[in-house]
């Protein structure tokens, strides 16, 4: 297992055609317009992840990123996959779907309890214990720590092995389905939060 670190893009060759890909981002805050993206992680399950980091004033260009967060026959796995998605579109420029979003599993079959964090759900479904020590550390510094990179790295780490336990989960609940039709919405979730409607519920009556 090993973490690879690159400015600005990935390299041409990095993971296979039509690889299911975790994908997270490290940004310098929650709102997506003034909180730039500094980092976007990646790996493909096979026990190596990828960081791709952004510096101040960057175009953005990663064309070789691009290619496959844009890729239509890669799944893309997140955890809570809303921000994600929001941060991809609005500095990348590109809907890195199809999704499947593990916080959202987690809360339709998890409902004897109300923690869905990745911290929760990779103790309760892998035994795995994640420390969250540098979540809230400054990703747009000229340097990251070896504590900023593994942290990064054990956000898309899990993914794969996460979603096998939940879909078990959804079968068995039968809301499998229902699973899918959130995450097909997704992306349009994350434009209406882009757009201006972060916390207004347009389905609501009042």
């Amino acid at each position: 297992m090993a973490v690879y670190f690159y400015e600005e893009d990935l390299p041409g060759d990095v993971f296979a055609p039509g690889a299911a890909i975790a994908v997270d981002t490290e940004t310098m805050g929650l709102i997506t317009p003034r909180d730039r993206l500094c980092v976007v992680q990646l790996s493909d399950g096979l026990g190596d992840e990828h960081l791709v980091r952004f510096n101040p004033g960057s175009d953005y260009a990663a064309p070789n990123l691009k290619r496959v967060l844009a890729d239509p026959s890669r799944l893309k796995l997140y955890h809570f996959g809303r921000f994600d998605i929001a941060a991809l579109r609005f500095y990348l420029g590109v809907v890195a779907a199809p999704v499947y979003c593990t916080k959202i599993a987690s809360r339709l079959v998890r409902t004897y309890t109300d923690r869905h964090g990745l911290k929760e759900l990779a103790k309760e479904l892998l035994g795995q214990d994640i420390s969250k020590q540098q979540q809230s550390s400054d990703w747009g510094g000229p340097e990251l720590s070896e504590a900023q990179r593994d942290y990064a790295a054990s956000d898309v780490r899990y993914l794969h092995r996460m979603k096998e336990e939940l879909d078990k989960r959804l079968i068995r609940e039968g809301r499998m389905e229902l699973a899918q039709a959130c995450f097909d919405f997704l992306p349009a979730r994350a434009e209406l939060d882009i757009a201006g409607w972060p916390e207004v519920d347009i389905f609501a009556h009042a």
